[in-house]
């Protein structure tokens, strides 16, 4: 999984702060690896493909903002 081009901000500007970028692809590239290893886990147990890869979409959406969280 190739991570984005840019990270858009809320105003559609790209990050360009080069320490916020390389922890951007650092975290892109490990939730990938994580994403990548459950998911060939629960194919190869038997778990049905698509029936996983919306269990892992569903994880994406019910992820909570920490700026709502914090009251922003």
């Amino acid at each position: 999984m190739i991570a984005p081009p840019h990270w858009p901000q809320p105003d559609g500007a790209p990050v360009s702060c080069r320490e916020k970028l390389k922890t951007l692809a650092d975290n892109h590239a490990e939730l990938a690896q994580v994403m990548q290893d459950a998911f060939e886990d629960a194919v190869l147990m038997g778990v049905d493909e698509q029936a996983m890869r919306d269990i892992l979409a569903d994880m994406v959406r019910a992820l909570h903002s920490p700026k709502r969280a914090a009251g922003a």
